[in-house]
Order: structure tokens, then C-alpha cells, then sequence
């Protein structure tokens, strides 16, 4: 099927992907502009894992004080290049995880970070609902529930972008889309959240 230059770039406008693999999704896609969008960002979420291993010694802190001069953020986000860690687009990025910070509150990273004995008392306060069950389903009620009410609520990658709640989409997503564009690996590295009276 024949994929005009038009439609190439549209796609390329929408998701930021090379010329070259948006030509491909719209083939593999036969054409239609959704499917190799998703065609895209499924590929790209498995090319940010191939670079997740690459060393990030680069970037930035960035900062964000809440209107009401009562919430501050400071968030570091490292980069393989010092010219990726300058770029506006990460920047932006940065900003957002800063906004999300400051609104959703997390208390970790991601899930790694969590200490065990936070996991344990969770499991015990979920342990109820799954009495009586047979080991596999209580072995998924508990997932269940640790995936929603702490890895979901309190760790920063597991949390829904706040502007982009209606897609669900991940905080850990959002970054791997920004690896796929930039083509290095990038990772959040902390993160501290002030809030007076707190």
C-alpha cells in the first residue's frame, strides 16, 4: 500500500517518531492513522526498555512553587546528553512531573523504593479481604489491592498523569514516550515535596 508524504507527516506531527517509522506503522497499519499511532507508541515503549540499562549522568533539578506560595517541588530527572537535558520538550516534561508532585502527593519514585515493612503493613490491612479465598485469588486480591492503594497512589511512575486523566495514562509512560522520541534513556531520580505546615 502506498503511503503519502501527507499523511506520513501527520503522523510524525502527532507522535514526534522518525519519517521512516511512521512510514512503517502506516504500512503495518494499512493505512489507518490511529492504529499506527498505537502501532508507534507500543513499539516505543519497547524500544525505552532496551534503554533502560544506559547510563544517565546528565540533566537537571527543576522546581515548582504552587500559586498560593504554600507547595514547593524539587524534582532531579537525568539524561545521557547534556543537549537532551537542555531541550525545551524535556523541560516541559519536567515541569509536568513537578505539577504532579505538588497535586498527587507520592512518596516514592516508583516501586522499588518502597520499603518492605510499608509493603507488609499494607498486605496486613488487605489480608481481610482475602480470608477464606482460595491462594490464587487471595494472591490477587492482594496484587489488586497494593497495585491500586500504594504502588497506584503513592509512587510517582504508578500515578495517572493529572492532565491526562481521561486516558489513564502512566507518569511512568509519559517517560518512556519521551525515551522513545529522544532516543536515550531517561530517569527520575528524586524528588522532594514541601508543603508549610506539613
Amino acid at each position: 500500500m502506498e503511503i503519502d508524504a501527507k499523511t506520513i507527516k501527520e503522523l510524525r506531527d502527532k507522535t514526534g517518531a522518525r519519517v521512516m517509522d511512521c512510514k512503517r506503522a502506516l504500512e503495518e497499519a494499512k493505512g489507518d492513522l490511529p492504529a499506527a499511532e498505537m502501532i508507534l507508541k507500543r513499539k516505543g515503549i519497547a524500544e525505552a526498555g532496551t534503554k533502560a540499562e544506559r547510563a544517565t549522568k546528565e540533566g537537571r533539578i527543576f522546581s515548582y512553587i504552587h500559586t498560593n506560595g504554600k507547595i514547593g517541588v524539587l524534582l532531579e530527572i537525568n539524561c545521557e546528553t547534556d543537549f537532551v537535558a537542555k531541550n525545551e520538550e524535556f523541560g516541559a516534561m519536567a515541569r509536568d512531573l513537578c505539577l504532579q508532585v505538588a497535586a498527587q502527593e507520592p512518596l516514592w519514585v516508583s516501586r522499588e523504593e518502597v520499603p518492605a515493612e510499608v509493603v507488609e503493613k499494607e498486605k496486613a490491612v488487605y489480608a481481610a479481604d482475602a480470608t477464606g479465598k482460595p491462594p490464587a485469588i487471595a494472591e490477587k486480591i492482594l496484587t489488586g489491592k497494593l497495585d491500586k492503594n500504594l504502588y497506584g497512589a503513592k509512587c510517582l511512575l504508578e500515578q495517572i498523569f493529572i492532565k491526562d486523566e481521561e486516558k489513564k495514562t502512566l507518569i511512568g509512560d509519559l517517560v518512556k514516550a519521551k525515551i522513545s522520541k529522544f532516543g536515550e534513556n531517561i530517569t527520575v531520580r528524586r524528588f522532594v515535596r514541601y508543603e508549610v505546615g506539613k
